[in-house]
């Protein structure tokens, strides 16, 4: 009865277009230069997947074509909106927010990692975020210092 006067097919299929908000960080939103830029990039993005969405005919199809790319731009407008730019550290003396540090491993693996915010962090592609358990041991240690991770030592080979 109560999806009689409508177009939805069931409850279900409307229920497939409320979609929960993305979570936002507690943490200060972080970001270097390049990381605002692709936030500002994937807003766009969200906005033009929303209006392409939304001139579909089928209100049903219409409405489960919008309902991510809505949610992603509240999300993504959040965090511009809150963005706090970080400048690329001055020194290279001690890892900081923006710092490209390298460290090996006990077990003789070297790694290299860039400290960036949350939403540009991808530790496939070699940056992880400030707020991570290894780039907080990191900040504010030096070329030579050690830190324990997991019962593993990282030294600090080189920061860029």
């Amino acid at each position: 009865m109560a999806v009689a006067f409508t177009k939805e097919e069931s409850f279900e299929t409307a229920s497939e277009t409320l979609l929960p908000d993305r979570v936002i960080s507690p943490h200060p939103n972080l970001v270097t230069e390049a990381g605002l830029k692709a936030l500002e990039l994937q807003l766009q993005q969200a906005r033009e997947a929303y209006e392409a969405a939304s001139a579909i005919e089928d209100v049903n199809e219409r409405r489960r074509q919008a309902a991510a790319p809505l949610r992603d731009a509240r999300y993504l407008l959040a965090r511009v909106r809150t963005a706090q730019l970080v400048p690329d550290p001055v020194s290279t003396d001690t890892v900081a927010f923006g710092s490209t540090v390298t460290f090996s491993r006990d077990d003789g693996r070297v790694q290299t990692y860039r400290i960036v915010g949350e939403d540009e962090a991808d530790p496939k592609t070699g940056s992880i975020s400030f707020v991570s358990p290894v780039a907080r041991l990191l900040i504010g240690k030096a070329v030579g210092d050690a830190v324990e991770v997991g019962g593993q030592e990282l030294e600090i080979t080189a920061i860029s």
